[in-house]
């Protein structure tokens, strides 16, 4: 059974994820906000310790979670519940993005390609791109949340694959040292033929486009690539280069079941932040929340706070839930599609509310209330949408195909 307060052998790293949060990433959130695709050469100092988060000597690897590895052999009657780096790198992510997710997502060696290569990456793979910070580049212009419509192609020569296509919204693709590129062996075959490349920054064919100017998080860049006739090598290839019909994509889809509840947890920290800065709007107002009395017997605006508040919990245990499981080894695709629905939408829904209750406050740049709202969009946005999300729920609880549900 899943214990809902913090492991006191994370107690000591959540600490200092917050205050990391709160004496660098809170003090320079708007002056990134304003300089966008500045690089904050202050993060350089904090990487070590986002190296620990996700590393710790607990399973971590390639800046990312690993997934595992084998019980046999193990007496499963004594190992009882398992804390592990996926609950640990989720609880630090809270906290981080408590101070401020855009400067998160600048963080080296912390891109969601890290976590990427290691979900599906061999032993080889893991040593040789550790202590590399690895972008994710999965969306493309003419495919946005259907990405088993990649039409990105890698075309097998010798030892070498040859990628062609265009990727779009690529977070933190221009600071990154490489990207994994998602890309198509046999268009013919659909996602049972997509398969994950890491392509090198400097590979020659591999061209920087431009850089988007975004609503939100906006210390971090976001990438536009073409990729023209690019050689990557073979080992390069993440994951089986086989294609099962049978399996589908379901190698690659790997990634999401360890980035969808980070993707919840940066959701969390924000709201958060957001929560505790109303309330203290709220109380310099003179409205109190009371916990102990009904909603409707409250101030308005205090009945919106808990409403909100209670939706932030929901959102928090869900979180919770997906990274405990995956620490557990047991198959989490449904809860980490749950996690991130419930926090993408419940991260705008709260934001905007504080926003709402604050009033001028919230409005205006003299609080981060408008800018947590911004950031907060994305959230319900990438790493799949809330309709894909809530499709994907569906499908597994009534046992449907993709082609069956669509």
């Amino acid at each position: 059974m899943i214990n809902l307060e913090v492991p006191k052998k994370f107690e000591q790293l959540v600490d200092q994820a917050h205050q990391a949060a709160a004496e660098f990433l809170r003090p320079n959130s708007r002056k990134y906000d304003e300089a966008e695709h500045t690089y904050p050469k202050e993060l350089d100092m904090l990487a070590a310790l986002l190296d620990g988060l996700s590393a710790a000597g607990q399973g971590a690897s390639a800046g990312g979670v690993r997934r595992g590895g084998s019980d046999k052999g193990a007496d499963k009657s004594k190992q009882g519940n398992r804390n592990g780096s996926n609950l640990q790198l989720l609880l630090g992510t809270i906290e981080m993005c408590w101070g401020d997710v855009g400067l998160l997502l600048s963080m080296p060696r912390q891109g969601l390609g890290n976590a990427a290569i290691a979900s599906v990456a061999n032993d080889e793979q893991l040593k040789r791109y550790q202590g590399k910070w690895a972008a994710m580049a999965i969306t493309e212009p003419d495919t946005g949340s259907d990405s088993g419509a990649i039409r990105t192609t890698a075309v097998r020569d010798g030892d070498y694959y040859v990628l062609n296509g265009e990727k779009i919204f690529v977070t933190a693709g221009e600071r990154a040292d490489c990207v994994v590129v998602w890309a198509t062996l046999d268009r013919s075959l659909g996602k049972a033929a997509i398969k994950s490349f890491v392509v090198d920054r400097d590979t020659p064919g591999f061209e920087l486009v431009r850089l988007e100017h975004k609503l939100g998080i906006r210390a971090s860049d976001t990438a536009h690539f073409r990729l023209d006739n690019v050689r990557v090598h073979k080992d390069n290839l993440l994951g089986s280069p086989e294609i099962n019909t049978e399996q589908g994509f379901a190698g690659v889809m790997q990634t999401f079941d360890n980035t969808r509840p980070l993707v919840a947890a940066m959701a969390v920290g924000v709201a958060r932040a957001a929560l505790e800065e109303t309330r203290r709007v709220l109380a310099e107002a003179g409205v109190e929340v009371d916990y102990d009395r009904p909603a409707n017997a409250q101030h308005a605006a205090a009945a919106k706070f808990l409403k909100l508040e209670a939706d932030w919990e929901a959102a928090y245990l869900l979180a919770l839930q997906a990274a405990w499981m995956a620490d557990n080894r047991k198959p989490n695709s449904l809860q980490a599609s749950m996690a991130k629905a419930k926090a993408g939408r419940t991260g705008s829904d709260v934001t905007l509310g504080c926003v709402e209750l604050a009033g001028s406050t919230g409005y205006s740049e003299t609080s981060l209330l408008e800018k947590w709202a911004r950031d907060s969009k994305i959230l319900d946005i990438f790493e799949g949408t809330q309709q894909i999300q809530q499709l994907i729920v569906a499908r597994r609880l009534l046992g449907k195909s993709s082609a069956e549900l669509k």
